[in-house]
């Protein structure tokens, strides 16, 4: 097979890799743990220490001996790189797509080993980058359908009214799940880090073409940053333009559900200091040193009513909106079924309105 026919366009690409097709990113494993095309595995060429050794040798003795090196480093590990990916494609129908950083080398020299070894393979093009400048371009250019917004005071159950319907197969896209993040002060704590903004950026794409169709997506009322990544501002503006479903409850409801969503507190109470300090400048030393005790005393029921009625609720109550249905929540199932109806009725409303139009 000619080398120049041994490429895939990107869109043909994620076609195949949407009805399994099997997509290889054979960057090293710290480039694949950055950001990767969701649904490809990694079979890395180099190491990491490797591919610092490579480019070392790039920068201070030119391609022919980078290359030179790139190839002694690789010889030894063709046959255990072959055996991999004929494991991998059990199941995986069309020829293995390979991909590196931005379709080069790597990526080629892969490509070549396959189908020499007898193994039907293709190179994307343009690599992780092309697919980078895709996703990109995707949310600036895209038009989605209406976008429903759960939003309330902390600790009505948002969360867990969306994780509901999303089990009912109701178009959800939950930003705070793909963020790994709640969204607040104390959002990222107990849980395993945020990915990078380029992945958080190709999850998002990716629910958001599992949902391409539907005639709504439903989420949850978030700022434009959640924790260290950023929505991207077109799709957060067309989170501004429905009305929103503004869900409310108890004080001891609220407080039960925060309870519930941060486990195992007390061994998570030292990393509770920081962002309680950094409360300081909004509500002032004594307030804090108040909240410092509670938390010092274990007394985390009070910590988390003070904190929602002296800190978290001026804020929500600022940004309360002005199109908005009032559902009230007395338990999570129950608000569900409530937000379901609301739901049905908005859309219903929709639609009349379309077509007196």
């Amino acid at each position: 097979m000619d080398l120049m026919q041994e490429t895939i366009e990107l869109e043909k690409a994620l076609q195949r890799l949407r009805k399994g097709g099997l997509l290889i990113d054979v960057r090293t494993p710290a480039e694949f743990a950055e950001a990767t095309i969701p649904g490809a595995v990694n079979v890395p060429i180099f190491s990491n220490e490797e591919r610092v050794q490579v480019g070392t040798l790039y920068k201070e003795g030119g391609k022919r001996a980078a290359r030179k090196l790139g190839v002694e480093l690789v010889a030894p590990q063709i046959p255990r790189l072959l055996e991999q990916v004929e494991e991998l494609r059990q199941g995986h129908p069309g020829p293995v797509m390979v991909f590196c950083w931005r379709g080069g080398m790597r990526s080629l020299a892969m490509t070549s080993f396959m189908n020499l070894a007898g193994i039907p393979a293709q190179q994307l093009l343009g690599g992780h980058k092309g697919f980078r400048r895709w996703v990109l371009d995707y949310f600036e250019q895209q038009q989605w359908p209406p976008i429903y917004v759960l939003r309330g005071l902390t600790g009505v159950g948002k969360t867990r009214i969306l994780q509901q319907l999303q089990q009912l197969d109701y178009p959800v896209v939950d930003l705070e799940g793909l963020a790994n993040h709640r969204g607040s002060a104390f959002g990222a704590l107990g849980l395993q880090p945020q990915p990078s903004q380029k992945m958080f950026d190709a999850l998002l794409w990716e629910r958001l073409e599992q949902l391409r169709g539907r005639d709504y997506l439903v989420t949850e009322g978030e700022s434009l940053h959640i924790g260290r990544v950023l929505i991207p501002k077109k799709f957060h503006q067309a989170m501004q333009v429905q009305t929103s479903l503004w869900l409310t409850a108890s004080l001891d409801l609220r407080t039960q559900i925060i309870l519930e969503d941060y486990p195992a507190l007390d061994q998570l109470r030292q990393q509770f200091e920081r962002p309680i300090n950094a409360l300081k400048e909004r509500l002032g030393s004594k307030v804090v040193a108040e909240f410092l005790e509670l938390l010092n005393a274990g007394k985390w029921g009070e910590l988390v009513r003070e904190l929602m009625v002296r800190y978290y609720d001026p804020l929500y109550f600022h940004t309360l909106p002005e199109s908005r249905a009032e559902i009230e929540i007395e338990t999570i199932t129950a608000g569900t079924e409530r937000v379901v109806a609301s739901l049905k009725q908005l859309t219903e409303n929709r639609r009349i309105k379309q077509d007196e139009n």
